[in-house]
């Protein structure tokens, strides 16, 4: 009986994904293990199915994407649906399909990406966010899958990425509500573990340090997700702030809650911003300033990188950054 990639795998004491890394040549396999599993191979004179690694080296044409939501989260944030758009248009245009599941942790999203790599159902992958020390990211590098990032990395020089300037975008907005005359800024952002999120928080600084503007911790405040309840949250903590009169956040659904809150507590006179310019922002009472991000070119671009690097024909840039622009209401 012919021995299995699953009894090499035993023998080496390591995942049979690893065995099949080891034998296609992977670069990101140490010495150490590459020299377990070729003993391993020898000693138990195991010979690859010809026709099993003609399959597993067949390219699917199909791109995996992870979102990192529930399905109802979807319809309450269209940045999402918006990404997603764009990296479809862009895959269709070229031959590829897509291939999308959900995901609420970092443990889940290398679950499924180990599914999709060893049932070899994706050539790549698409993620919709960015962590600091991601463990995704070092993870799908480990195991040498090609992936895109909708969002800085911590190798930036290396990665495929594509993002917005998330620096420039806030301190361009705190920058226009200064020239309306607003010194009393308060800050609503997200986990500050996202790059998107400490990216923004540093133009807010950057844009009150460049306009002599002392800044107050006290005004600044992390919420753990983009929602309309932690917007109401961080609301109650900055209720307090008579003095307050704008509220910059890093994402309309904070912002739908922001203004929520003061509607409730009579603070009509508060100004509030956010960040995607959702549909629903121009609907709000009153309609909501917002920075579009054009999230439908996010997904594009991270398509088109990743689609061009798996047919070689990548331009010399390894990333594309999106322009942003304010839409004053």
């Amino acid at each position: 009986m012919a021995v299995t990639i699953k009894e090499v795998a035993e023998a080496a004491q390591v995942s049979p994904s690893t065995v099949s890394r080891v034998l296609a040549g992977n670069p990101r396999i140490s010495e150490e293990t590459k020299k377990k599993v070729m003993k391993a191979v020898k000693v138990l004179n195991y010979h690859p199915n010809a026709i099993a690694r003609s399959l597993a080296n067949k390219s699917t044409n199909t791109l995996g994407v992870i979102l990192p939501s529930s399905n109802e989260d979807l319809f309450r944030n269209p940045f999402f649906i918006q990404a997603l758009t764009g990296i479809s248009i862009y895959a269709k245009k070229v031959g590829y399909y897509i291939m999308y599941t959900y995901s609420r942790s970092e443990e889940e999203e290398i679950k499924i990406i180990d599914n999709y790599y060893n049932s070899k159902l994706v050539d790549g992958m698409i993620l919709l966010t960015s962590r600091q020390e991601d463990k995704t990211i070092e993870h799908i590098k480990q195991i040498g899958l090609p992936f895109v990032v909708i969002g800085k990395t911590d190798d930036i020089e290396h990665d495929l990425w594509t993002d917005n300037d998330n620096f420039k975008a806030m301190r361009d907005i705190v920058i226009h509500f200064i020239e309306k005359g607003h010194r009393n800024i308060g800050f609503v952002g997200g986990p500050l573990n996202m790059r998107m999120s400490r990216d923004r928080l540093e133009g807010y600084i950057s844009a009150l340090q460049e306009n002599n503007i002392e800044i107050n911790k006290e005004y600044i405040v992390e919420m753990a997700e983009f929602t309309e309840e932690c917007g109401y949250s961080a609301s109650e903590k900055l209720i307090s702030k008579e003095e307050l009169s704008c509220i910059v956040t890093t994402d309309d659904l904070l912002a739908f809650g922001v203004l929520k809150y003061f509607k409730e507590n009579r603070r009509r006179d508060m100004t509030v911003s956010g960040f995607n310019n959702t549909p629903l922002a121009e609907y709000q009472s009153p309609p909501l300033t917002s920075v579009n991000i054009n999230a439908n070119e996010l997904g594009y671009n991270a398509a088109k990188l990743l689609i061009s690097a798996l047919k070689g024909s990548r331009e010399e840039k390894n990333y594309i950054i999106v322009d942003t622009e304010i839409v004053r209401r």
